[in-house]
């Protein structure tokens, strides 16, 4: 009897490493990162061992996705995927929620957006999703109005209603925190906020609801969708020590969307 219970846990072992994988993951660097390494502990554990390689922009991860490069990536909301995918023909989906990010804006100058002057500058991001996101925040906030029927997809050249002259710079996601000091208010990415030591909840002049349709995912290319690895990398994410880990880490700034 003992041989057979020495030989099934033998047997299991082997079938074990037998399924393990090697899988490599972009992310940005910051709270994703920080996330990515807690669900490649429980990854490991489930036989998947994930490469966490670290990006310093949003356009690099999806490239090197479709490339082969990456076997997932895990950074962007589904409107900016969404872009990206009819934009460049990109061949990837997205196969479960992470995190939501609320967009802040923030300032040096001002403690609310209401002090804002006649021709205040605003800085938002220069890529089209995020942009426009961050249009629909100052908009949410009475700021400005924009044309409702462009949805999500608004720009600069989309407010219909600017009444203190908003002046628009439009810059790379990454570069608005160090903007602050040469323009009045800039709205932030949350991972780019807190890489510059910014706290959405208690640095923010002004935060995005939490009702928000930019919920973050993970990417694979269409052709990997149905892998097993695939269901074991979303199923670590969405363990319950996770959630606890964000909420616990991150207080607040970022929503598990899970």
């Amino acid at each position: 009897m003992k041989k057979l219970i020495v030989a099934a846990a033998v047997a299991a072992l082997l079938s074990t490493a037998a399924v393990a994988e090697d899988i490599k993951v972009g992310v940005t660097a910051g709270e994703h990162a920080q996330i990515m390494e807690k669900v490649a502990e429980i990854a490991a554990k489930k036989g998947l061992n994930i490469e966490i390689l670290e990006f310093s922009d949003y356009v690099v991860p999806n490239q090197a996705l479709a490339d082969g490069d990456l076997n997932a990536n895990s950074f962007q909301h589904q409107p900016y995927l969404d872009n990206q995918i009819a934009d460049r023909g990109f061949d990837i989906v997205s196969v479960g929620t992470t995190i939501t990010t609320p967009m802040g804006v923030y300032s040096k100058k001002v403690k609310s957006l209401d002090e804002l002057t006649d021709g205040a500058t605003v800085a938002i991001p220069n890529d089209p999703t995020n942009g426009g996101r961050a249009l629909l925040v100052l908009a949410s906030k009475g700021l400005i109005k924009v044309d409702g029927a462009k949805g999500l997809k608004v720009g600069p050249a989309d407010v219909t209603e600017n009444p203190k002259n908003i002046q628009f710079a439009e810059l790379d996601a990454a570069q608005l925190p160090r903007s602050l000091d040469d323009v009045d208010a800039a709205v932030i990415n949350t991972n780019y906020a807190l890489e510059a030591g910014l706290h959405p909840k208690t640095d923010a002049i002004a935060i995005e609801g939490e009702k928000s349709p930019y919920a973050n995912v993970i990417a694979v290319r269409s052709a990997d969708k149905d892998a097993a690895w695939v269901k074991t990398l979303v199923e670590s994410y969405h363990d319950d020590s996770i959630k606890a880990f964000i909420n616990e880490e991150f207080k607040g700034a970022l929503i598990p969307s899970f």
